[in-house]
């Protein structure tokens, strides 16, 4: 099927940031631990390239978009200091992660291992400067994003949550992007630039369309009821 990534993607966009919009409705807790899900699946996604649009990307601009609307929305509801305690939160599991996946690469295969660790390899081999370029771009991609947030915020007080967003994310997602891709990618994929290039187009048209999303429903979503919590 000649567009079927396209559909796709677009699937899991709609997946992404219903599971976050599911997440507030449940509460803080349960936006915090998205992320933290969210931020091991990046990582561990990250090395898949696909094609979309025509362009060469890896598969996971949904996460690092769906990572930047959870901590938005932990400052809108909680606090900027709520959206820094989860990022610190989101680092630790990273590394948890990057030293876990190493005891799985050094633990020697039985017999009957039917060439699963090999798969494992292929999978984690590259974990190491994959998690650690991430650590250091997610960082200041999301300082950026909180910082900026929250400077809008004191400008538009509880208006405009729509371009409030589209302001933080478009800039700290480029800064991301730009970060990430020649910190962890660099001499891995076959054309950095086309990388750079379709992964900030897709995370705009991401943006675009899961930040409307995320703000009709976040106004089914009493925000009473998460305040206290």
């Amino acid at each position: 099927m000649t567009y079927f990534n396209e559909f796709l993607f677009f699937l899991h966009l709609f997946f992404v940031s219903t599971f976050v919009i599911l997440a507030l409705r449940i509460g803080k807790n349960a936006l915090i631990s998205l992320m933290g899900i969210y931020v091991i699946m990046m990582n561990l996604f990250i090395t898949k390239q696909i094609s979309l649009f025509g362009l060469s990307l890896t598969t996971t601009d949904s996460f690092t978009v769906g990572i930047g609307l959870i901590l938005n929305l932990l400052q809108e509801y909680w606090g900027k200091e709520e959206a820094v305690k989860t990022v610190r939160l989101s680092f630790f599991l990273a590394i948890i992660f990057l030293v876990m996946a190493g005891f799985q690469l050094f633990y020697i295969p039985h017999l009957a291992d039917g060439g699963m660790h090999e798969h494992f390899v292929s999978i984690l081999n590259l974990t190491p400067r994959i998690i650690i370029a991430s650590l250091i771009s997610f960082f200041i991609t999301q300082f950026v994003d909180t910082t900026l947030y929250s400077f809008f915020k004191k400008i538009a007080g509880e208006k405009y949550f729509i371009l409030r967003n589209y302001g933080s994310l478009f800039i700290s997602q480029a800064i991301d992007t730009i970060l990430f891709s020649f910190l962890g990618l660099y001499g891995i994929v076959n054309n950095i630039f086309d990388i750079i290039i379709a992964s900030y187009i897709i995370k705009i048209i991401v943006i675009l369309l899961a930040t409307p999303y995320i703000s009709v429903a976040r106004k089914l979503i009493k925000k009473n009821l998460h305040q206290h919590e």
